[in-house]
């Protein structure tokens, strides 16, 4: 788990450019620092006047390929990689300016966006961090899929994938993770969103926008998958999912402490357990830490509360 005792944000300015998946648009993004207790912010500057979008569970909107934030009509789609890399590296603040509706795909996952953090610098600030701790279970079904969050003492993710297809050599495997800056780097950044070739499906080389973009992503048809000799780190998929979640977990505005267990779940399974979560405020308590003496094992000794 990322035990950071005060809030953290960029050092620097950083810029970057590239390819929205679902409208092969050029977006560029501007990632600048911020205060403490700003949050994680996107700005839309494409609109005038720009549109602000904080990345938390009530801005959430639409989930059926990707996580989407939403201000009084306006959306932003595909953040999920790029809060996974905030949450991974423990950046609680940070101002996004993105030109376009949807951020960059990249290379289809979280790598470069961690390269661009890692080279703006990451800077401490004067404000305790804030985590979010499960006190008890809280879970949502849909269908065959289920996502969970419990009460533990860290920050662990449990995810299992199940797909019944001739290309998959994955068809059902689970990976668990001890979340740490460290383990995310290695573990879990680099992990590639990934689509299934089918009739109107994301991975349809028919589609010339989609078809610009098969390089970014593994996708598999009925007899193979393709992209970067197939694949890039063990149990890609089963990762990229569990990437996925740390996005969407960011939603939640703090650092989590507790456990998440995801099965054939995504995005709108995963906005629906923050949703209840929230709504059950049993369920949950903001901590912050007194300093890193004080912290047995993993965690730590809460020192102050927040409603």
């Amino acid at each position: 788990m990322n035990t950071c005792i005060n809030q953290r944000t960029l050092k620097n300015v950083i810029r970057a450019t590239g390819v929205g998946l679902h409208t092969g648009a050029q977006v560029r993004i501007t990632l600048r620092p911020a205060p403490p207790d700003h949050g994680i912010v996107f700005v839309r500057t494409d609109l005038v006047p720009a549109v602000r979008l904080p990345a938390r569970v009530e801005q959430a909107g639409a989930t059926s390929m990707a996580s989407t934030l939403t201000v009084c009509g306006v959306r932003l789609s595909s953040v999920e990689h790029l809060l996974a890399a905030f949450a991974g590296l423990g950046i609680d603040n940070a101002l996004v300016e993105v030109d376009a509706q949807e951020l960059p795909i990249m290379d289809g996952s979280a790598g470069p966006f961690v390269f661009l953090l890692q080279s703006a610098g990451i800077a401490s600030q004067e404000a305790p961090r804030r985590y979010m701790r499960v006190r008890k279970p809280v879970v949502v079904r849909d269908g065959d899929a289920w996502a969970e969050l419990r009460p533990y003492a860290g920050c662990r993710l449990e995810y299992t994938v199940e797909y019944e297809h001739a290309a998959s050599d994955q068809q059902r495997r689970s990976t668990v993770v001890e979340l740490s800056p460290t383990a995310f780097v290695r573990e879990i950044a680099r992990a590639r969103t990934y689509g299934f070739l089918s009739e109107g499906g994301l991975g349809q080389r028919s589609n010339p926008i989609v078809g610009s973009c098969l390089d970014r992503r593994v996708v598999l048809n009925d007899q193979r998958s393709s992209g970067d000799a197939d694949r890039r780190i063990g149990d890609e998929f089963v990762r990229h999912k569990i990437l996925d979640a740390i996005g969407d977990l960011y939603l939640l505005g703090h650092g989590l402490i507790g456990a998440f267990a995801g099965f054939r779940s995504g995005h709108g399974t995963n906005r629906a357990l923050l949703e209840r979560f929230l709504d059950d405020r049993d369920a949950w308590e903001v901590v912050t830490f007194a300093d890193r003496a004080d912290l047995p094992g993993a965690l730590g000794r809460p020192i102050a509360e927040t409603a």
